[in-house]
């Protein structure tokens, strides 16, 4: 079958030789994204995608946009139902506004180049290489393991830490402006909140502050469970996208149905895509 010549079109293979694996260059790669996330929780592969392939993304970013679900309202950097016994100055009461819209795994169709770059194992044996995990899985979550998400004006992503260990994304379109990836590496620890910290961050103390530029065709992994970071609100006509690609290293990884309802406005998947879709860029 062509499929992985197909998709490794996509992919600039001659910086990023995923097609072989005991290539140097691939090991360079490998070893310096390591250091990055030794140092501070995060690897940037940047030009990941070709010219070609963010075109290619994008076009398919567009068509699968109208079926986004918006989710948006208050939340807390912690993800969590709010405890309101404690003070109220506490960071965990601390209230923010988020608004993004994603489009699921079960309504990504078979021939969604976002969908395709996903499955394709070259993909994923790179970033299992990168985190030195053991071996990754794709989630089995119908919703979950794959997501498009879609911020337009006025949309943002308050202060938060992530509920899982790390994060893949993709990043497909910036907004005319706004939609920074700010980040404040390594705030917390297993076994320390550093409440004091977060609090200074939440309040408005940025110099610790870095963004990561999550230029088109950038491949993002990132330690969020313990780095806080948001998505400053967007600002202009053009969308933003970026692919949200989820393994783990164990298998059969799903979201609750509470997170389902709240990001996806539904519990129960579709048994497969519909079809109602326009064919993949390129495709006869």
């Amino acid at each position: 079958m062509s499929e992985y010549a197909d998709i490794a079109e996509l992919v600039d293979v001659a910086r990023y030789p995923v097609l072989e694996p005991s290539s140097p260059i691939l090991r360079a790669v490998v070893e310096k994204a390591r250091g990055q996330m030794r140092r501070r929780g995060a690897a940037e592969i940047p030009g990941f995608l070709t010219e070609c392939g963010v075109a290619t993304l994008v076009r398919d970013a567009e068509g699968l946009a109208e079926r986004a679900h918006p989710s948006g309202g208050q939340g807390t950097a912690y993800l969590e139902f709010p405890d309101f016994s404690l003070p109220v100055d506490h960071p965990r009461l601390f209230f923010a506004e988020y608004a993004v819209r994603a489009v699921p795994y079960d309504v990504t169709p078979r021939h969604s180049s976002l969908r395709q770059l996903y499955e394709w194992d070259p993909m994923k044996d790179l970033i299992e290489a990168i985190l030195d995990r053991g071996p990754l899985h794709r989630y089995a979550d119908p919703f979950g393991a794959l997501n498009l998400a879609v911020m337009e004006e006025g949309d943002q992503l308050q202060w938060h830490f992530d509920q899982t260990d790390f994060v893949v994304s993709l990043a497909i379109q910036s907004a005319a402006a706004g939609g920074d990836f700010e980040v404040v590496p390594r705030l917390r620890d297993a076994e320390d909140e550093h409440y004091p910290d977060v609090a200074a961050v939440l309040n408005g103390e940025h110099t610790r502050v870095t963004t990561l530029a999550m230029m088109p065709g950038t491949l993002l992994i990132f330690e969020g469970r313990y780095s806080l970071h948001r998505v400053s609100p967007i600002r202009g006509t053009r969308r933003r996208h970026v692919g949200l690609l989820a393994y783990d290293t164990k298998p059969g990884t799903i979201g609750s149905a509470l997170l389902r309802q709240d990001r996806y406005g539904r519990t129960e998947p579709y048994a497969e895509p519909p079809e109602a879709w326009p064919p993949r860029a390129g495709a006869a």
